[in-house]
């Protein structure tokens, strides 16, 4: 066992992931319809250089190639999402049999090659249609998304054995709804807090009508960190509790305890919205879940400003990612300590990575000792977090590969696979080698 993995368990797995849009390609091909990205992504403006996921890494022609490269890694587990509008197209009615073939055939390709697949079903790709009825501000479409869920379930659920419901409801919400910075680019406060409630209230949803089909293991994916103030001033400690409340408690206190954090509701009143709960909401959202997938990137400090629903992140000198994001990867233990003492659910790190800019390809390498040292001292403090107790079954790394990175276009470079995006050639970086051989080492 290696230095780094040292208090991991032995059946601790390992694990790559992506998601539909950002690798897929082929937007209207057999039957796909448009999705709020393909949308958002043509406003002038709304993504780097102009671009879009409508090639991005060509997966929906390459998937065979894919997966044996996956194989090669030596992974346990390879975490996906189902493209909404390929499958079901414009989110309701019968299945699109071409869309939903692509991932019968990943996942018998994956099984094949001794890789669990791991099944997300929303990773931010809302069918157009659905958007244009309201979007998830509007309560239906948490009905919908159940819906879809069981639709997937039809073709798949006899080989999937893990199944995710969202990735990063905060992003949705908030990004897509209040600051407008992802699709589907909206700007109103209100309208995110409407999006909040039923994007969890679809997840409920979604686990119930799952278990009811004999999922044994389900889940939901947080994009989260730690929050602390800069100072001891009461103003900066409230901007530090705020934070947390918006990133992290709004989303686990509803799914595990079954309320909304009492602080947080006046945060929102104080800002002329609402949680619009119905009767029965807060018990369909805290259905048991067996895992919450948790995604770790940095942490913040946070000083008050004028603005009270809003903080100034302040610098701690670290150095950062090609993101501007700061190293914290102490935070990460720090964050899986604290889920573990307040929510005690089993976790899962779905995503974990960074962006660097990375040299370009020489006799066949990639050198990318930044991200290597990322990884390390990452998977390192996931290590420490499992010693001090938190209980965390596995690892998956972010991302299998280079992709469309979402308002940032194909700028920032998250894989331990380099994408040329004109040959489409894959070249596994110094990354993807060290974590083969990480992965190795923790079998001995």
């Amino acid at each position: 066992m290696s230095d780094v993995t040292a208090g991991l368990p032995a059946d601790f797995f390992w694990g790559v992931a992506t998601s539909a849009y950002q690798i897929e390609g082929a937007y209207d091909e057999d039957g796909r319809t448009l999705s709020i990205w393909d949308t958002f992504s043509r406003r002038p403006g709304a993504v780097a250089n102009g671009e879009n996921g409508d090639v991005a890494c060509d997966h929906y022609h390459r998937m065979p190639s894919d997966v044996a490269m996956i194989a090669r890694l030596g992974v346990d587990k390879y975490r996906f999402s189902v493209s909404w509008p390929r499958v079901q197209p414009g989110g309701r009615g019968p299945v699109n049999a071409k869309g939903m073939d692509f991932y019968s055939r990943l996942v018998d390709e994956l099984l094949e090659k001794g890789v669990d697949p791991w099944l997300t079903l929303y990773h931010w790709d809302l069918p157009q249609e659905l958007e244009d009825a309201g979007g998830w501000p509007h309560r239906d479409t948490a009905y919908r998304f159940a819906e879809f869920a069981g639709v997937v379930h039809d073709a798949l659920g006899d080989r999937v054995p893990t199944w995710t419901t969202l990735n990063e409801p905060w992003c949705s919400a908030m990004l897509g709804y209040d600051t407008g910075r992802h699709a589907p680019g909206r700007k109103n406060f209100g309208e995110a807090m409407r999006a909040t409630h039923h994007l969890l209230l679809a997840h409920g949803l979604a686990v119930q009508e799952l278990r009811a089909r004999g999922v044994a293991s389900l889940g939901i994916t947080l994009n989260m960190g730690t929050h602390s103030p800069a100072s001891d001033d009461p103003r900066d400690v409230d901007a530090a509790r705020r934070a947390d409340g918006f990133g992290t408690r709004i989303y686990m206190d509803p799914l595990v305890h079954g309320r909304y954090p009492e602080d947080v509701l006046v945060d929102i009143a104080a800002r002329g919205a609402e949680i619009p709960v119905r009767s029965g909401d807060l018990e369909i959202i805290s259905t048991p879940i067996d895992v919450v997938g948790v995604n770790y990137y940095t942490s913040h400090v946070h000083k008050a400003t004028d603005d009270a629903g809003a903080s100034e992140v302040v610098s701690q000198g670290r150095p950062v990612t090609a993101m501007g994001w700061e190293i914290v990867p102490e935070g990460f233990t720090a964050l899986l300590l604290r889920l573990q003492q307040d929510y005690g659910v089993p976790m899962v790190i779905t995503e974990n990575g960074a962006a660097f800019d990375d040299l370009d390809v020489e006799d066949g390498f990639v050198a990318d000792v930044d991200r290597v040292e990322y990884l390390r001292s990452h998977v390192a403090a996931v290590a420490a977090a499992v010693r001090g107790g938190a209980d965390v079954r596995g690892y998956l790394a972010w991302s299998l590969m280079d992709n469309f990175e979402w308002g940032y276009g194909y700028d920032k470079r998250f894989g331990i696979v380099r994408v040329d995006y004109v040959t489409q050639e894959r070249t596994l970086k110094q990354s993807a080698q060290w974590y083969r051989e990480l992965i190795a080492q923790a079998r001995r």
